[in-house]
């Protein structure tokens, strides 16, 4: 399913009905990724997975897609729904755009999961490493895709998940060199959202995995204790979704 936006088209799955569930991916990731988890939660509830700007097979409207950006093709997509209030489960970059998403359209928001995700703004040194990212995807995307999504988890499980992560990796080739460029520099200058979450007054909770190569695990345990936050660990990366996928699916049976 599709809606036209802007210039393009955005992707999105839907299945089940009653108290909306919104899934979104993170940075060269797309609706997939979600595939089992909505299988699962679609029994009680509607549960809409979308292909972020750039991602999956969503297309591109701009040469930077910022996290506002991609808030309002969410948004599109549930005004096509008709969907007027949504929990919002977010990985990673799919976090930073949940947050964005209820700092512009606060009514809709009831939950915010923020998965291996931070509200925190990037420091000068990953603003860096962004810099040095979009570089190489412009120069040779394969060789970017294979270390980025490699780097994200630790050895061990680059081999005891070899098969799922060579999948991943095919289906982010398929993706525009421009949709993931565009994403690397709407993720460089995206805002502090760590005071704005902290005055959410409703249902969140932060998972996060005690070796994730990505995020300090303490760094983000403790943004979950002086937003309080409902703090969740898990034992490996910053692919949850993959690594820990049945502990998170139990997590996310409970939202409101």
């Amino acid at each position: 399913m599709h809606i036209d936006y802007l210039s393009t088209q955005i992707h999105y799955n839907e299945k089940g009905r009653g108290n909306p569930l919104v899934l979104l991916h993170g940075f060269l990731e797309s609706k997939e990724i979600w595939k089992d988890f909505a299988a699962e939660l679609s029994a009680k509830r509607q549960v809409i997975s979308i292909d972020l700007p750039g991602h999956g097979e969503s297309g591109n409207f701009a040469e930077t897609h910022t996290m506002r950006d991609m808030a309002k093709a969410v948004k599109a997509v549930l005004e096509k729904l008709k969907v007027q209030e949504a929990s919002f489960v977010g990985h990673s970059m799919g976090g930073y755009v949940s947050l964005e998403f209820q700092n512009i359209f606060p009514t809709i928001c009831k939950s915010l999961v923020l998965v291996n995700s931070t509200p925190q703004a990037d420091s000068e040194e990953r603003k860096a490493n962004r810099d040095r990212a979009a570089a190489l995807v412009l120069k040779n995307k394969k060789a970017f895709v294979s270390m980025a999504i490699s780097n994200l988890l630790t050895p061990e499980n680059n081999k005891v998940f070899k098969s799922q992560i060579e999948v991943l990796k095919n289906r982010t080739l398929q993706f525009s060199t421009e949709g993931i460029y565009a994403a690397i520099l709407g993720m460089k200058i995206r805002t502090d959202n760590t005071g704005h979450f902290a005055k959410f007054n409703r249902q969140k909770i932060i998972v996060a995995g005690e070796n994730d190569p990505i995020l300090d695990y303490n760094t983000i345990k403790n943004i979950a204790s002086r937003s309080k936050s409902e703090f969740k660990s898990l034992p490996d990366g910053h692919l949850s979704f993959l690594e820990n996928k049945n502990a998170l699916l139990e997590i996310l049976k409970f939202i409101d």
